[in-house]
Order: structure tokens, then C-alpha cells, then sequence
């Protein structure tokens, strides 16, 4: 090879190392553009809120004097002198364990009911999701209070059957059985997930197992249980999320009384906040809420493993 043939293989070569790059450089260009409106937002209203929050946490922050830098003291009056975290965090995590059990089996049951081939059927389903679209509103928990008041339609109802009715809300011992009954009555979206996970399970599996004698409860927990073990899996992660930061109900239902009994952990941050405007200590508790949150979910995707079980499974443990 002379010297010239050498001259034009690399200039050859250099060309097309040059060509690579500006091709992989147009591609993810359109792709940034593309998704520009959802970066620009993402960036302005999520990430840099959320970084100058964490920032916040480590500051004397209150509006009212200029803000001081005193590291992690937030975070050690939170743990060491601060009563009503101690009884927040409780409340929550009450609500937690109570509520997002009782709204997973009220929807997979109801979810159960409304799978089957009935006449109207598509009425009913639109009158039991129709509660989640106004669940979270002022108005349903208003609602929700005039139920359960002294003088509510559930202590009359209840009178007619010879039951001396009280004041659920205003009772210590039933305040927070009313909000998570509230937020129970709310599981239309989750049932609505269930519902498409039922109608994906083959009906040659129900058939099969009714030829070998299975019955109806077998079936359920051999066939409907694993089948929607993925659907299971979804619906917990977004209600323990829900869960974790309820604010409405307890705000307008009870605003946290009677005796702090619903006084829950986004109401004390709320309170924390705007209300003594300690911005800094507020963005403490949100960073220690968001932690406990991120810990639950990865809690049970650890879990995961040995109860959600997927077509592409072996042996029910392996994932491929």
C-alpha cells in the first residue's frame, strides 16, 4: 500500500467516524425536542422544587428572618423533641395498615361482582366508579360529615332498628374508622384496574380446573389470586402512596381532632408550614415523608419476589 492509498483510507475512515456522531447526535436532538414541553415542566415545577426543598431542610427558614444554615438540627428536633411527630406518624401509619387493605379486597370483591356477564351491566359499573371521580373533593367529605354527625343520616338509620346512634367523627375511638371508611368507599379506580386483570385470565384455566373438581374457592385463590398477582402488586404501590399523603378528609372532616386522633402526617406538615410558616422544619417532614414512602415501596417490590407471579415465570420464583 503506497502512501497515498494510506492518505485516502483514513481520510475514509474519519468521514465516517464524523458521519456516526452527527447521526447519533440528530437522533436524540429530535427525541429532546420531542419531549422539550415535558422536560421544560419536569425540570421548573418537580426536580428544582424538590432539590430546593431538600436544601430548605437544612436551614431556619420562617419567612420572617433571613434564612440560617444550621444543618441537620431540623431533623434532630424532629426525632428527639417533637411530640407531634411522634403522634402524626402513628395516625398515618394506623390509616396506612387499615385503609389500603380494606380498599384492595372492597375493590377486587366488587371487581369480582362486576365481571360477570349481567344485563346493565355496564350502569352498575359506572354508578360504583363514579364516587373515586368526586372522592377527594371538599364537597364528598362534607358529605361525609353531615353522614356521620350526631344528628347524620346514619345515626337515623340506624334508630330505626333501635341503636342509640353518637357523634362518629367526634368520638376518638371511631374518627379515624370514618375517614378510612371514607377513603374505602373510594376504590373505583382500583376496581376498575381489577376488572381489566380479571378479563385477561383465560377461561381454559376455570374449566380445566372445574373438570379435575376444583371449587369455586380453590379457584380463587389457585387461579384468580395468582393470574392478578401483578395487578395485586400495582394497585398496593399507588394505595399505600395515596395512603401516606391523605390530607382532605382529615382537614375538612376533622381537622385532625377530635383529640388528634385523625390529626394525620400531612396535616401537621400542612400546619408546620402555613401556618407558623417554619418553611424550613416543614421541608424537613416532607423529605422524612417522602424517605418513609420510597422505604414502603421498596419493601414490598423486595417482597415482590415471592408473591407476584408472571407468565414468563419458572417455578413461580425466577423472572425472566
Amino acid at each position: 500500500m503506497n502512501r497515498s492509498t494510506a492518505t485516502i483510507a483514513q481520510t475514509a475512515a474519519k468521514t465516517k467516524k464524523n458521519s456516526y456522531f452527527k447521526s447519533r447526535w440528530n437522533a436524540p436532538l429530535a427525541g429532546y425536542l420531542f419531549i422539550s414541553p415535558w422536560l421544560i415542566g419536569f425540570l421548573a415545577l418537580t426536580a428544582y422544587p424538590l432539590f430546593l426543598s431538600l436544601y430548605y431542610s437544612f436551614t431556619d427558614y420562617t419567612l420572617m428572618q433571613p434564612m440560617k444554615w444550621i444543618g441537620t438540627r431540623n431533623y434532630e428536633r424532629i426525632f428527639t423533641a417533637d411530640p407531634k411527630f411522634i403522634q402524626s406518624a402513628k395516625v398515618t401509619f394506623t390509616y396506612v395498615l387499615a385503609s389500603v387493605p380494606l380498599k384492595l379486597i372492597a375493590a377486587l370483591f366488587v371487581a369480582m361482582i362486576l365481571s360477570k356477564a349481567v344485563k346493565g351491566i355496564s350502569i352498575y359499573r359506572t354508578a360504583i366508579y363514579f364516587p373515586s371521580l368526586i372522592g377527594g373533593s371538599i364537597g364528598v367529605s362534607l358529605l361525609w360529615r353531615n353522614i356521620f354527625g350526631v344528628d347524620g343520616v346514619f345515626n337515623k338509620l340506624i334508630a330505626v332498628f333501635g341503636f342509640e346512634g353518637k357523634g362518629w367523627i367526634t368520638n376518638p375511638d371511631t374518627a379515624l374508622g370514618t375517614l378510612i371508611l371514607l377513603t374505602v368507599w373510594q376504590f373505583g379506580s382500583t376496581m376498575v384496574i381489577f376488572l381489566a386483570g380479571l378479563k385477561q385470565i383465560p377461561n381454559d384455566l376455570y374449566e380445566a380446573s372445574s373438570v379435575d373438581g376444583a371449587s369455586k374457592v380453590s379457584q380463587f385463590f389457585k387461579i384468580t389470586l395468582p393470574m392478578l398477582s401483578p395487578i395485586i402488586y400495582f394497585n398496593l404501590i399507588m394505595a399505600v402512596i395515596g395512603a401516606f399523603q391523605m390530607f382532605t378528609s382529615a382537614f375538612v372532616i376533622t381537622n385532625g381532632g377530635p383529640m388528634n386522633a385523625t390529626y394525620v402526617y400531612a396535616m401537621y406538615l400542612y400546619e408546620r408550614a402555613f401556618s407558623r410558616y417554619e418553611l424550613g422544619y416543614a421541608s424537613a417532614l416532607a423529605w422524612i415523608m417522602l424517605l418513609a414512602i420510597i422505604a414502603a415501596t421498596v419493601l414490598i417490590s423486595h417482597t415482590s419476589k415471592y408473591w407476584v407471579f408472571y407468565e414468563t415465570d419458572t417455578g413461580g420464583r425466577k423472572r425472566k
